[in-house]
């Protein structure tokens, strides 16, 4: 058994990062924070990997939120510019691979910022997630940055002020996930979700997301502008040319992902 904080793994045409802590309830850490930097670069580095899955090790955590032993989970250096964990959710924002969040066991604080990070996520339905932060006098700030696009902002405000728990029916209900399943379906769901994503073209979805990015800061006569360029770009490019020769042809797809 590996005792690294973070286990990579590639499975078939997907890449698993696993935060593996269970002891610690896969709370975040440098070690941690580290870990899955390099699993979203050695993925995006692989040309055969076609998508992501976050998850935690163990059945008890996905993941607690940041490590609260002293100099653990909040040592800061006040003289960088960025946090480390701030540096991972840009990072991510901006890797052009999909990724699904396997949501096992307790999401929280830190935690639902992995998540949000992610595309897509599935959990099992025995999930409390929360924002306990101002619990101790903290507040989920940097969480904030991404779970603020997600969900409602009422309920927004209701998770991060009150520092209460909510299940996944709650979560689901918000936005913030796209299915809750039984603990014992929860491998299955996963691999639906990828078998959805991983046969399709990677080049309209690595293009499609980088679209998407840059839609959010644009106004809609910027972002119409933008598009019709990328429109035309994906149009060009071998995996358009080859779905639409696959379609008039009636057979399924050779994706080359150029």
């Amino acid at each position: 058994m590996s005792t690294a904080a973070v286990l990579h793994e590639k499975r078939d045409r997907a890449f698993w990062i696993t935060i593996n802590r269970p002891d610690k309830r896969n709370a975040l850490n440098a070690e941690v924070v580290a870990g899955l930097r390099e699993g979203w670069r050695l993925a995006h580095a692989d040309p055969e990997v076609r998508a992501i899955v976050l998850t935690g090790a163990g059945e008890k955590a996905f993941c607690a939120g940041g490590d609260l032993q002293p100099g653990a989970g909040f040592a800061f250096d006040l003289a960088r510019p960025t946090l480390d964990y701030a540096d991972l959710l840009r990072e991510t924002q901006a890797g052009t691979l999909p990724s699904i969040a396997r949501i096992n066991g307790t999401c929280m604080a830190g935690g639902i910022g992995l998540l949000c990070m992610t595309d897509l996520a599935v959990a099992a339905d025995t999930v409390q997630f929360g924002l306990p932060e101002v619990k101790i006098g903290l507040f989920p700030m940097q969480v904030l940055s991404l779970l603020q696009r997600i969900v409602p902002r009422r309920t927004l405000r209701e998770w991060c002020l009150s520092g209460e728990p909510f299940g996944a029916a709650e979560a689901k209900d918000a936005g913030l996930l796209n299915h809750v399943v039984p603990a014992d379906a929860l491998d299955a769901k996963t691999q639906w979700l990828l078998e959805r994503l991983t046969d399709k073209s990677p080049t309209a979805i690595r293009r499609g997301k980088y679209a998407m990015r840059a839609l959010e800061a644009m106004s809609f006569d910027e972002g119409i502008a933008f598009t019709e360029g990328q429109i035309a770009l994906l149009a060009g490019t071998q995996d358009a040319k080859e779905g639409l020769a696959s379609f008039n042809e009636k057979r399924r797809p050779v994706w080359t992902g150029r």
